[in-house]
């Protein structure tokens, strides 16, 4: 977590709306001999983080070992150089968005994982639309059943829940401009992207 709180987002709606829009978290844990992570689709509801591992995966047993868990969410980043603040002695920075989920984990019973599992299915299927939702009436029973077997739900009860929002934000609004103008024109859309946080810092700045 950076240590400026110029850039600091702390636990709200509009800290949980990034979760929910990058709903793909690192989850990390610590075990006998080394750290653990791995990556899965998360979903945030009412002070609970919910996600699914492999059984197989080690992650799952160094989480149940240490009951708790942290979870990391990255949203759009990029490269900022010096040069397109307009200003003499800048140095390059990274500018990016992200969140941390802390808490005590627990894995989850069968009707638990299969409500997650069904909820997960919900939420990102809905973003498909006009496409017929998927649902997990389409499989054979049985299918369902071995796939259940061999995966562990998870839910964390978040304690710390906090944000990263480093948009240039130590930057006068001229230099914050140019520099968004610059990243504007990088190929890609995470680069555009970005550069539309920034101009949203620099409007919500000056009102």
């Amino acid at each position: 977590m950076h240590p400026s709180g110029t850039f600091r987002q702390l636990a709200g709606p509009a800290l949980e709306r990034f979760v929910a829009e990058n709903a793909f978290g690192v989850i990390f844990a610590p075990g006998s001999s080394r750290l653990f992570a791995a990556h899965a689709p998360v979903l945030l509801n009412e002070g609970k983080l919910r996600f699914h591992l492999s059984r197989a995966n080690p992650l799952c047993a160094a989480m149940s070992e240490h009951g708790s868990a942290l979870v990391v969410i990255t949203g759009l980043h990029g490269y900022i150089s010096p040069d397109w603040y307009g200003a003499a002695d800048q140095v390059p920075t990274w500018n990016y968005l992200s969140a941390e989920i802390e808490g005590p984990v627990r894995p989850t019973g069968r009707d638990e994982t299969v409500a997650l599992l069904d909820d997960l299915a919900a939420e990102f299927e809905a973003a498909l639309e006009p496409k017929i939702p998927w649902t997990r009436a389409k499989m054979a029973p049985a299918r369902f059943e071995a796939l259940l077997s061999v995966i562990t739900g998870f839910e964390l009860r978040v304690d710390r829940f906090e944000g990263v929002k480093k948009l240039s934000q130590n930057k006068s609004a001229d230099q914050m401009e140019r520099a968004a103008a610059e990243l504007a024109l990088r190929p890609g859309p995470g680069a555009s992207g970005l550069a539309a946080l920034m101009r949203e810092v620099i409007v919500s700045a000056t009102e």
